[in-house]
C-alpha cells in the first residue's frame, strides 16, 4: 500500500523539508525522538546570543534535509544508492544526535560519566528496531550499519560522519542563522553539488575546493567567537559545577538535595554502566528536569549550590580570563586570593567558584578523515597537499587556549 503521510515542515534556514517515507515518519513521531524538541542545540550560548534557542530537533531535521539533497547529487552523478540505503542513510542522520541528554554538550559526560552521546544514541538505534511498531521494528538495521560504518558503501557514513558531513553543514548554518554571526554562513548548496564518490569514499570535485576553503575558516570562526566565546565558557561551566555540587551533596546523604523528580535518578548513580541503563527513563531527560532542578536549588541551604544556581539563573556567570599563553602562578593566585577574601569557604567549597581549564580545536587532521579533492585530471589528492597556505599552515594547526573561571566580582 503506498504510503499517505506527506509531511512539509517549514524550516527557517533551508525553507521547506518533504517527509514522504513511513520509516522516517515513524520515527520523527517516536517520543524518543520527540525528546529532542526539549533540548537546545547551543545549550547556554543563548545568554551571548539571545536568538540561540533552537533545539536538537531543528538541526536533525536540517541534517535530514542536506542528506536528501546530497543523496540525489551523487544520484544525478550516476552512483548507485538503492532506495533502501537511501531511507537507510537518512534514517541513520535523523537519529544520530538522539543520544544527546540535557544542554548538549555542556553536560556530556557530566550527567553520566564516560558515556559519549555517540553511544547513546547508538543504543537507542537498536532500541528502536525492536520496537514492536511493525514499521520500526528490524528495519533500522541497515541505518545501523551506515551509522557505525560497518556497511560497504563508506561514503554514505562519511555523509554522516566525516569531514564535509550534513551534520556539520547544517548546524554551521543553522547556529549562524540562530546566532546572527555571518562568519559562520557556508555555501552548503555548492559542496553537496561539488560531492561524489571514489573508490567508495566521498571525494570533492576541484572546482569546489574554494568553497571548503570557506566551510573550514568559518568553523574555526564559529568555534572561537560562539561555541568557545568566554562567556559561554563561564556559563556552561557554571551549569557543570551546579550538577558536580548536587552530585557532592547527594553522596553526602543531603536530603534536602533531592527534588523528587527524574534528575534525582541520573544525580544519585553518575557512574553507571550503559548497559544498565533504563532508556525509558534517560530518554524523558531533557533540558526542563535541569531547569526545574536549578530553580529549586537556588534555595538551597548549600551557600555554594544556592549561590551558583542564583547566578545561572540571572546571568550572573563566572568572570572568564582566556588567553592564548599558559596561565601563570601569579594569575592564578590573584584569582584564588580574590574569591577567597569575597567567600569564607573552605578549598574544597573554592573549587566549585575559582578554577582553571584548557579549550582546544584542531578543525583539520591530515589523518584518515582527510579531505580528498577529485582533481580535473581524475587523479586524487588530500586537500593540504594542494598549493594551499590557507588549508596547510592555517587550518590544520591545533589552537589551545587556557582559562580561569571564577566568581569574585
Amino acid at each position: 500500500m503506498a504510503f499517505t503521510h506527506r509531511k512539509i515542515i517549514n524550516d527557517p534556514v533551508h525553507g521547506f523539508i518533504t517527509i514522504n517515507d513511513p520509516l522516517i515518519f515513524e520515527i520523527i513521531s517516536h517520543p524518543y525522538y520527540q525528546r529532542l524538541r526539549r533540548i537546545q542545540q547551543m545549550a547556554l550560548a543563548q545568554l551571548v546570543y539571545p536568538g540561540a534557542v533552537h533545539t536538537r530537533l531543528h538541526h536533525s531535521l536540517g541534517a535530514y534535509h542536506l542528506m536528501c539533497i546530497a543523496i540525489n547529487e551523487l544520484k544525478d552523478k550516476g552512483i548507485e544508492i538503492t532506495t533502501e540505503e537511501a531511507v537507510a542513510a537518512k534514517a541513520a542522520i535523523l537519529l544520530h544526535d538522539i543520544g544527546h541528554g540535557p544542554y548538549s554538550h555542556a553536560l556530556e559526560k557530566v550527567l553520566l560519566k564516560g558515556i559519549s552521546h555517540e553511544s547513546l544514541s547508538l543504543v537507542i538505534m537498536q532500541k528502536l528496531n525492536e520496537d514492536e511498531n511493525p514499521t520500526l521494528k528490524g528495519n533500522l538495521s541497515l541505518a545501523i550499519e551506515i551509522f557505525t560504518n560497518q556497511y560497504p558503501k563508506k561514503f554514505l557514513h562519511q555523509l554522516i560522519s566525516g569531514q564535509l558531513d550534513v551534520d556539520r553543514l547544517d548546524y554551521l548554518s543553522r547556529d549562524s542563522f540562530f546566532t546572527g554571526v555571518t562568519e559562520g554562513v557556508v555555501g552548503y548548496e555548492r559542496i553537496l553539488k561539488m560531492l561524489t564518490v571514489h573508490e567508495n569514499e566521498l571525494v570533492v570535485e576541484e572546482k569546489g575546493i574554494n568553497s571548503v576553503e570557506k566551510f573550514l575558516l568559518s568553523r574555526r570562526l564559529m568555534y572561537w567567537q560562539v561555541y568557545r566565546h568566554k562567556t559561554v565558557v563561564a556559563s556552561e561551566n557554571m551549569l557543570v559545577k551546579i550538577i558536580e555540587r548536587a552530585q557532592l551533596l547527594f553522596e553526602q546523604k543531603n536530603e534536602e538535595v533531592k527534588t523528587g523528580a527524574l534528575i534525582d535518578t541520573f544525580l544519585t548513580n553518575p557512574n553507571i554502566k550503559i548497559e544498565d541503563l533504563v532508556l525509558n527513563e534517560y530518554c524523558n531527560l531533557d533540558d526542563t528536569d535541569i531547569l526545574h532542578a536549578i530553580k529549586k536549588w537556588q534555595h538551597h541551604t548549600d551557600p555554594v549550590l544556592s549561590l551558583l544556581c542564583k547566578g545561572l539563573l540571572n546571568r550572573k556567570c563566572f568572570k572568564c580570563q582566556i588567553q592564548s599563553e599558559p596561565i601563570v602562578d601569579a594569575q592564578w593566585m590573584n584569582a584564588l586570593q580574590k574569591t577567597k577574601s569575597k567567600y569564607a569557604f573552605n578549598d574544597q567549597d573554592l573549587s566549585f567558584l575559582c578554577f582553571k581549564g584548557t579549550v582546544s580545536n584542531t578543525l583539520y587532521k591530515n589523518d584518515n578523515e582527510t579531505i580528498k579533492i577529485l582533481l580535473k585530471s581524475g587523479e586524487i589528492a588530500n586537500i593540504s597537499a594542494i598549493q594551499n597556505a590557507l588549508i596547510v599552515e592555517s587550518l590544520s594547526a591545533p589552537v589551545k587556549k587556557f582559562y580561569i573561571c571564577s566568581l569574585n566580582e
